[in-house]
């Protein structure tokens, strides 16, 4: 689900910007975060420091054929004139530098190697006995819903309205509640459309076509061959597509967290374990501890993403696509 949400939410609109020419400079400062809930996530925050805590701060700036992306820790350079990506050490104050054809040529290994697994596998499964037919998966439906909320505050300088984006998939036939499933939420705040944006987009789309080649349009195919074999996907992909003409404007914040959802069967399976004790040991004595002994619920948030715009301006400076004059290239 999460994967086909990113398509659709981050292909539509690129697909949109694929003829536009690059002809703007821009750069923003902005604030992400990642938060992943449960045992895991709160030992992310104990040991993840302030960037766990409260999001990593960077930069990017594009101008012409380069760019930048630049946070406290690390940062990289594209140039697709030169055809080089500088990767740069912000705490070691170093960087590296790899051509374009370097890259391809890690990328054909890469196929070369993964192509030669397959086979592998493939030759030592003709060996072992047929496996026996899996059980059929269950069939999904996934829900749509688009409202905008009526609030509006100011982001970066911008006037900004609310959004909110909802996705469910579920088992067909079945209500959320009944059959469990997943729902993502997203809340947008869109303020005007800002041209300069765009350029972010379209130079990734021109860094993808320019590293690539012809390359680029096989992976077009393939794609297009995958949503055929997954009607699902597809259709997701229309609904997006006919529910995006509600969100005209420039995203400057969104928020999104996707939910588990237990089934009436799960949630009453999970109350059954906890009240009989639950694992035992000192894992289950932790694990228990860490978890605060709460009630089982029938919804929990698995992920929550956040990012947010502070500045967008459209002046850049040299110095902001340049490597820093104390960096030293690491050999």
């Amino acid at each position: 689900m999460k994967r086909v949400m990113k398509i659709c939410a981050v292909a539509l609109p690129v697909l949109a910007l694929a003829t536009a020419p690059l002809s703007a400079d821009v750069k923003t400062k902005d604030r992400s975060q990642f938060k992943l809930e449960g045992m895991l996530g709160r030992m992310i925050n104990i040991f993840g420091g302030k960037a766990a805590k409260e999001g990593i701060v960077g930069t990017t700036a594009v101008k012409g054929n380069r760019k930048a992306t630049l946070n406290e820790s690390t940062g990289q350079i594209v140039d697709l004139s030169e055809e080089k990506v500088y990767d740069l050490d912000m705490k070691k104050k170093t960087y590296t530098v790899m051509t374009f054809e370097e890259i391809r040529r890690r990328m054909r290994e890469e196929a070369e190697r993964a192509k030669q697994e397959a086979d592998k596998a493939e030759k030592e499964g003709k060996e072992q006995p047929e496996p026996q037919p899996e059980q059929p998966a269950k069939e999904l439906d996934v829900d749509f819903d688009v409202k905008e909320t009526g609030q509006k505050k100011q982001i970066a300088g911008y006037d900004t309205r609310e959004v909110v984006l909802t996705a469910t998939v579920r088992e067909k036939g079945k209500t959320l509640e009944d059959g469990g499933g997943l729902v993502m939420t997203t809340n947008e705040w869109l303020g005007p459309v800002i041209p300069e944006m765009k350029e972010l987009a379209e130079f990734e789309l021109k860094y993808a076509k320019q590293l690539a080649g012809p390359e680029a349009v096989a992976a077009a195919q393939q794609l297009a061959a995958a949503i055929a074999m997954f009607p699902l996907m597809k259709d997701a992909m229309a609904r997006m597509q006919k529910d995006s003409a509600k969100l005209q404007g420039t995203p400057l914040e969104s928020t999104t967290v996707f939910e588990a959802v237990k089934s009436k069967e799960q949630l009453a399976q999970a109350q059954q374990q906890q009240s009989s004790g639950g694992s035992g040991g000192i894992g289950g004595m932790l694990a228990r501890k860490m978890m605060k002994r709460e009630e089982p619920k029938a919804r929990g948030t698995i992920v929550t993403l956040h990012n947010e715009y502070l500045e967008v301006s459209k002046s850049v400076d040299a110095s902001d696509l340049a490597i820093p004059p104390d960096f030293k290239q690491k050999k």
